[in-house]
Parts: structure tokens; C-alpha cells; sequence
């Protein structure tokens, strides 16, 4: 490590303590010492543990949860999560949604130049894109044939939507609506991120896809016994998470973020570090900010052959 100050960056995630990590690495010769720390979905504990960290590390990720989610014009905000956002008073919070507008739309044109994926006429099922709308839009843009299953992975109804305009219609008239609930009542939060609950309608959807897209512990919620052949794209894994995929007969693993020794973090540690590396208020931070470090970090997606 070099003999500059450590950044210290923390994930509050209300997911399971299960997934806790905490790693040192070197950023542009920078020291980091970057930790995920759940509460297994107690909000009470999030908001204690934020206060706790305020002014102490340098950023702090929201994990578990989103405070933004978008349509195709519209930015809405979940209640829990901007009560969550608005506890630090001097430390930046971010929630990753910046990253996934920018280092998600940017991972998904590069598998496509680079060879990696041919995603052209390929079924993608991509289980929540309300999430991570610039995915969603490249996905589209390189030709891939997507299924967005926000309607079935979130609401448990058997709706498939087709394309972006579709969707955009169903979360203008849905989102502000969910934004006043429970995060938990869409997301799985806590102890259930553990539970794996196949299920005849969400297995269909499955099968039919080639490539299965999107924030992993929506994708491993109903992950059925075998999903020969398949392609992942998400981030936030485990190495028990690889094995568990290995055992299905996935036969690849893409990681939207990068491994840090084993680990692929989640986006809200990762716009973490970069903002601490900006020095710059999130609400400050454009596009080209996030896509100027992208390029000087060297990001690339984490590609790991598991079959």
C-alpha cells in the first residue's frame, strides 16, 4: 500500500450479514479499504449505523436497496430509501444509480465490440429494469431481444413487457405508487436474501432466456435447479453465489464491476469510491465525471467461465 491517507468506504446494506466483506486495495495510488456492512433488513440499525460513519470514512453506499428508480423520462424516488439518504450531514451517500446509468450502459456496448457477446437477436431476460434503466437501453441498443420481467419478479404477476416504451408506460403509472411502500415489500431484504423459491412462473422465463440480466439477488430469488448454457450479467457475488450457479450449469458469470479479491461489489461501493475519488457532492457528479474515471480506473467487467 502506498503512504497516502486510507479512503475508507462503507456499504450500509439492509441485506443479509451473511454477505459482509471487507477488502484493501490501490485505486489510481490511492489506498482504499473498502467493507460491506448488512443489518439484515433492520432500517432502525441502517439509520444508526449512517450516523455512525458520518464524518468518519470517506463515502457511503446504499445498499439493498435504491433511493432512484427510472422510467424512460422519469426519475422517481422510494421513501425508505431517500430517509435513509438524507441521515449523513457531512459524509456523501450515494445509492449507485449513477453507475448503473453509466458503467452499465458503457459494459454492455464493450461485450458487444469486443466479441464477448453477440447480444444481436439473443433472448435476454432482464428480471427488473426499473432498477437499472441504461442497461436496459443498451441491451436494446446492441440488438438483443429482451424480456423485462419488472411486473413478474417484483409483483409476482405473470406480465411479461416486451420493450422500453411498454415499460415506461407501466412504471409511470406503477412507481409512485411502490415508492411509498416498504422496500421490502418488492425487494428481498435481510434473511430472505438467503431463501432460494423456484417457481413455475418465474422457471418459464428462464428457460426461454439465453442471457439473464439484471441485480442478482432478483435473479437468485427463484433461481430454478438447472439453468444449462445460460449467461449471467449482474454484480454483488459471492463465491458460495459462483458455486451455486456452477451447480445449475451456468456457463458464464459477468460481473458489471470488478473483482476485488473474489468479490464483485455492488454499484452503490463502487459510485462510492469514485465519488470519494472526485471529491465532489453526488448531486454534482455528471455523467462524464463517472465515465472519465471509468476509463482512467481501467474498469472492466469481470468474466468468469463456469461451465
Amino acid at each position: 500500500m502506498s503512504e497516502e491517507r486510507l479512503k475508507r468506504v462503507v456499504s450500509v446494506s439492509i441485506g443479509s450479514i451473511a454477505r459482509d466483506h471487507s477488502v484493501e486495495t490501490e485505486l489510481l495510488g490511492m489506498p482504499f479499504l473498502i467493507s460491506r456492512r448488512g443489518t439484515d433488513g433492520d432500517v432502525k440499525k441502517a439509520k444508526a449505523l449512517i450516523q455512525e460513519l458520518d464524518g468518519q470514512v470517506d463515502a457511503i453506499g446504499l445498499g439493498g436497496l435504491d433511493v432512484y428508480l427510472y422510467s424512460k423520462t422519469k426519475r422517481y424516488a422510494l421513501r425508505d430509501g431517500l430517509k435513509l439518504l438524507e441521515i449523513a450531514k457531512v459524509t456523501p451517500v450515494v445509492d449507485g444509480s449513477g453507475l448503473k446509468n453509466t458503467l452499465e450502459r458503457e459494459i454492455i456496448r464493450m461485450l458487444a465490440e469486443d466479441g464477448t457477446i453477440d447480444f444481436r437477436d439473443h433472448k435476454v431476460l432482464m428480471v427488473c429494469a426499473m432498477d437499472r434503466f441504461g442497461m436496459a437501453q443498451a441491451l436494446e441498443d446492441v440488438g438483443a431481444k429482451v424480456t423485462y420481467g419488472d411486473l413478474i419478479f417484483t409483483l409476482n404477476v405473470d406480465q411479461p413487457i416486451k420493450d422500453l416504451d411498454e415499460l415506461a408506460e407501466r412504471a409511470d403509472k406503477l412507481l409512485p405508487d411502490i415508492c411509498k411502500m416498504p422496500m421490502s415489500f418488492v425487494y428481498p431484504t435481510g434473511k430472505k436474501q438467503a431463501e432460494i423459491t423456484p417457481t413455475p412462473m418465474t422457471d418459464k422465463y428462464y428457460q426461454e432466456a439465453e442471457i439473464i440480466a439484471g441485480d442478482f439477488l432478483f435473479i437468485r430469488r427463484h433461481l430454478p435447479d438447472r439453468l444449462e448454457g445460460k449467461i449471467i450479467i449482474t454484480n454483488t457475488v459471492t463465491e458460495r453465489d459462483l458455486q451455486e450457479l456452477r451447480d445449475r450449469g451456468v456457463s458464464a458469470l459477468i460481473t458489471t464491476t470488478p473483482e476485488f479479491k473474489g468479490r464483485s461489489f455492488g454499484t452503490n461501493v463502487m459510485e462510492a469510491v469514485m465519488i470519494s475519488i472526485l471529491g465532489k457532492k453526488w448531486e454534482d457528479v455528471v455523467p462524464e465525471d463517472y465515465l472519465n474515471l471509468i476509463k482512467k480506473l481501467n474498469f472492466r467487467p469481470r468474466i468468469v467461465k463456469l461451465s
